[in-house]
C-alpha cells in the first residue's frame, strides 16, 4: 500500500489565528480572569472547539446572548456590519479573528454597496462567512450558488437593465474554483458587471492539489468536519474523479478493512482541520499496514506533521509562502502551528515601494526568525535580515576570491564616499574612486560602481571597497590585449581626453598615449589646446611603446605634411604672403607663414625708411604682409621683405654717402653688430640634447654655417666703413 498525501492541507492561516488567538484569550488571562464568549463556533471543527469549550470559551447563537461589557471573539468567517454596532452599544470587547481575505471582502461589498451597485455573492447562502458578508450591504446582497441560478439572475438583468447599472461580483472564500469559473462566465454578460475573484489562494490550492492527487489513487480520503464547508467542497472535487472517496471526520471514521486491497491511498484535509487530527489517521493507518516498514511514504508524511507542530528558533531561516499581502506586512505560512509575519520595517523597500509591489499570494520566500510570539501569537520574521547575510556572505566571498562587486554610491563624506550594497554600506576613500586625481566625489553620488573588497570587519560592520583596484584590472587587461594588436608605426583611433602643460593625453582603446605637446605640430605651441580639442577623434601613430613602464607615446604631426617637404607647392618666390609675427630679434623679425614654417624679414627690409628699433615698428602677434625673397629649402631659410609691399613713394632715409666720418663708423658698427646677431639666430635651431651624436653634431654644424654666412655677408661693408676711417683719420692728422 503506497500512502500519496495532497501538496496542500490542512489549517489556513486564517482558521491557525482564529484558534490561537481564542485559545489565548481564555487561557492566558488576556482577558483578566473575565469570560470569553464566541457568537457562533470559532471554526467548523467539533474536535477543535470542544478543546475551546473545554478551556472555557462560552458559545453563543447571536450576540443578544451576550452580557453587557462582554469579553467576545469574532470567528474567521467574520460578522456583519450590525454586529459591530450592537457590540458598541452593549460596551462588548470585540476580540476580532476574521480571516484578512473574508475582511477584504467585506471591505470591497462596503464600499460597492455604498456607491450604488448591486452586490452579488457566488456561495452558499447558509454559510456564516456569506451571511456576514451580506451584513455590509445591508443585507441586500443576491446569492448565487449554481450555474442555474447566475443564469436566471443573467436574465433578469437582460429583461430589466435599468436595474443593472452596475453589478460587483464577489466570491466565498472556499467556494469550489471551476464552478465558480463557470458562474462567472454566465454573469460575465450582464452590462457593466464588475468581479472580484475572492476565493482563498489556499482553497484554490487545496482544491487543485486534492484534484490532482484523486486522479492519481485508488481510494482517496478527505479529513474534516461533516459542517466544514471547504472540506464538504474537497470531498465533492475528489468524488469526481476517485469514486472510492471517504469522508473521514477523525480516527473512529477510518474504516480500514476497505482499504486492504488498494495500492494508492490519497490523503487531504479541509482548511479547519488541525494537524493532531490528521496525524492519528495517519498513525493508525501506520499500524494496520506494514508496521515497521520504513520505507513506507506515510513515514515522510508524518514526520511533516511532527514538523508542523515544532516551531522554528530564533536566528533561523525559513521559507514559506505567502498568503497574505496589506500595507503593513506580509503572512507566510512557515509549515508550522503559527504563521510568519513579516513586518514593513524588516523589508528593504525603494523610495514610494510597498510592499504589494513587492510581494504577492502564493510567492516563496526566505526569511529570518526574530522571534517565536511577537505578543499576537505570531513569529516575527524578517526578510531585511535574510538578505544581509547573504550580503555579507557575498562580501566575504568577494574578498576571498578577488572577485567584483556592484555596490550604489549614497552619499560623499569627508575623504570619500559612502556606498551601499543592499543594506551594507561601505567606504570608498578618495583614493580608490578613480584612478585617476579627482578633486570631488560629487559626481560619483547616485552611480553603480564595480568594486573590489578590500577591508572586512563583520562584527563591527565595516567594509572598505575600491573601485580604483577594478580600473586598474581593466587597464591591465586592455594594456596585454594592446600589447598584442599595436606596434610601433601603427596610425591608429584615438580620443583626446585631457591636457597638460607638456602634451595631451589620448584615449586609444580603453588606456591612455601621451601625445607630447612637441610632437602635435611641426610649429611651435605654447599649450595642446591650440591644436587640439577635448574629446577630439584623431588619428594618431605609435611612436614608443614601454611595455615595463606600462607607457606608450603617440604622434599626432607625423600624419600631417612636413611644412618643407611640400613648400614649393605653396610658396613661390615674388609671392605675397600673409602672416604672424612670432618673434622679434635686433636683427629682424620672424614671420610665421604656417606652422612649422617660419620666414625673415631682416631688419632691412621692414621699411623704406631707416629702423633703429624694430618694436617700435612691429609687435609679436601682429599680422603681416610680405613678400618672399628668396626660398633656400637645403638650409630651410625663407627671405621676406616688407618694405616691397610698402608705397615707394614714401619718404624714408638712406644713408647719407657724405656724412661725416663719425657718422659713416657707426653705421659700419651697426652692420658689424647685425652680422653678430645672425650668429645669435642659433638660439632658435638649438641642437636637441636628446638626439643621436650624428643629429647633434649636423645641427651644430648648419647652426655654425648660419654664423659664418652672417659674418661674410656684413665683411664688405664693414672694411668699407673701416677704409673711411682711416682716410678721415689721415685728414685730420
Amino acid at each position: 500500500m503506497e500512502i500519496l498525501t495532497a501538496r496542500h492541507l490542512g489549517f489556513c492561516f486564517g482558521v491557525r489565528n482564529a484558534v490561537e488567538t481564542a485559545s489565548a484569550a481564555v487561557s492566558e488571562g488576556r482577558c483578566a480572569g473575565a469570560p470569553v464568549y464566541s457568537v457562533g463556533p470559532i471554526i467548523h471543527n467539533r474536535a477543535v472547539t470542544a478543546e475551546l469549550e473545554s478551556k472555557g470559551l462560552i458559545s453563543v447563537d447571536d450576540i443578544e446572548q451576550l452580557p453587557f461589557g462582554a469579553f467576545a471573539v469574532v470567528r474567521s468567517h467574520g460578522e456583519g456590519k450590525s454586529f459591530f454596532e450592537q457590540a458598541a452599544e452593549k460596551n462588548i470587547q470585540v476580540i476580532d479573528t476574521t480571516c484578512p481575505k473574508v475582511r477584504k471582502i467585506q471591505r470591497v461589498v462596503e464600499s460597492s454597496y455604498a456607491a450604488g451597485d448591486r452586490i452579488v455573492i457566488v456561495g452558499n447562502p447558509d454559510h456564516p462567512e456569506v451571511t456576514g458578508i451580506g451584513g455590509w450591504c445591508a443585507g441586500s446582497a443576491v446569492i448565487i450558488e449554481t450555474a442555474d441560478g447566475a443564469k436566471a439572475f443573467a436574465e433578469t438583468a437582460v429583461r430589466s437593465p435599468e436595474n443593472f447599472t452596475r453589478t460587483t461580483v464577489v466570491s466565498q472564500t472556499t467556494f469550489d474554483t471551476e464552478l465558480f469559473a463557470a458562474i462567472i462566465k454566465i454573469l460575465s454578460t450582464i452590462p457593466h458587471v464588475s468581479v472580484h475573484n475572492t476565493i482563498c489562494s489556499a482553497t484554490k490550492n487545496r482544491q487543485s492539489a486534492a484534484r490532482e492527487l484523486a486522479e492519481r489513487v485508488d481510494v482517496m480520503l478527505v479529513i474534516g468536519d461533516v459542517n466544514s464547508s471547504n472540506s464538504r467542497k474537497l470531498y465533492e472535487i475528489a468524488k469526481k474523479r476517485c469514486k472510492n472517496t471517504f469522508f473521514v471526520d477523525d480516527i473512529n471514521d477510518l474504516t480500514l478493512h476497505e482499504l486492504c486491497n488498494c495500492n494508492k491511498i490519497g490523503i487531504t484535509a479541509g482548511a479547519s482541520t488541525p494537524a493532531g487530527i490528521i496525524k492519528e489517521v495517519i498513525t493508525r493507518m501506520k499500524q494496520f499496514n506494514n508496521e515497521g516498514n520504513e520505507n513506507n511514504p506515510m513515514f515522510e508524511f508524518m514526520e511533516e506533521i511532527d514538523k508542523a507542530l515544532k516551531l522554528p528558533r530564533n536566528g533561523d531561516i525559513v521559507t514559506g509562502e505567502v498568503i497574505q499581502v496589506t500595507d503593513q506586512d506580509v503572512i507566510v505560512n512557515i509549515g508550522c502551528k503559527k504563521d510568519g509575519v513579516i513586518p514593513r520595517s524588516e523589508v528593504t523597500l525603494e523610495p514610494e515601494q510597498t510592499l504589494l509591489d513587492v510581494f504577492k499570494e502564493g510567492d516563496e520566500v526566505q526569511a529570518k526568525v526574530l522571534k517565536t510570539d511577537d505578543g499576537d501569537g505570531n513569529i516575527l520574521l524578517s526578510k531585511k535580515r535574510v538578505i544581509i547575510s547573504e550580503h555579507w556572505e557575498d562580501i566575504n566571498k568577494a574578498l576571498e576570491d578577488r572577485t567584483n562587486l556592484e555596490v550604489g554610491v549614497v552619499k560623499e563624506v569627508n575623504g570619500g564616499v559612502i556606498a551601499a550594497m543592499g543594506e551594507i554600506t561601505g567606504f570608498i576613500p578618495m583614493s580608490q574612486i578613480s584612478d585617476r586625481y579627482i578633486e570631488t566625489a560629487a559626481d560619483y553620488v547616485g552611480k553603480t560602481l564595480p568594486v573590489k573588497v578590500m577591508r572586512v570587519d563583520q562584527k563591527r560592520n565595516k567594509v572598505v571597497f575600491s573601485h580604483k583596484a577594478v580600473l586598474n584590472e581593466e587597464r591591465q587587461k586592455r594594456m596585454m590585449e594592446i600589447w598584442d594588436t599595436i606596434n610601433v608605426g601603427d596610425i591608429i583611433e584615438g580620443k583626446v581626453m585631457r591636457f597638460t602643460e607638456y602634451g595631451a593625453f589620448v584615449d586609444i582603446g580603453g588606456i591612455d598615449g601621451l601625445l607630447h605637446i612637441s610632437e602635435i605640430s611641426w610649429g611651435k605651441l605654447r599649450h595642446p589646446s591650440e591644436m587640439l580639442a577635448l574629446d577630439q577623434e584623431i588619428k594618431v601613430k605609435v611612436l614608443s611603446m614601454n611595455k615595463e613602464k606600462e607607457k606608450i607615446s603617440l604622434g599626432y604631426k607625423q600624419n600631417l605634411p612636413e611644412p618643407w617637404s611640400i613648400i614649393n607647392e605653396k610658396f613661390t618666390v615674388g609671392q605675397i604672403i600673409q602672416g604672424r609675427a612670432v618673434q622679434i630679434k635686433d636683427y629682424g623679425v620672424f614671420v610665421e607663414l604656417e606652422p612649422g614654417l617660419d620666414g625673415l624679414v631682416h631688419i632691412s627690409e621692414i621699411a623704406h625708411k631707416r629702423v633703429n628699433n624694430i618694436t617700435d615698428e612691429i609687435t609679436v602677434g601682429q599680422n603681416i604682409t610680405a613678400k618672399i625673397l628668396e626660398i633656400d629649402k637645403d638650409r630651410r631659410r625663407i627671405s621676406l621683405s616688407i618694405r616691397e609691399t610698402l608705397d615707394k613713394d614714401l619718404e624714408y632715409e638712406m644713408p647719407d654717402a657724405d656724412a661725416e666720418p663719425e657718422e659713416r663708423a657707426e653705421e659700419a658698427a651697426e652692420v658689424f653688430e647685425q652680422a653678430e646677431a645672425e650668429r645669435v639666430e642659433a638660439e632658435l635651431e638649438m641642437p636637441d640634447p636628446d638626439a643621436e651624436p650624428e643629429e647633434s653634431a649636423e645641427e651644430a654644424a648648419e647652426v655654425f654655417e648660419q654664423a659664418e654666412d652672417a659674418a661674410e655677408d656684413a665683411e664688405p661693408e664693414e672694411a668699407a666703413g673701416a677704409d673711411e676711417t682711416e682716410d678721415d683719420d689721415e685728414d685730420d692728422e
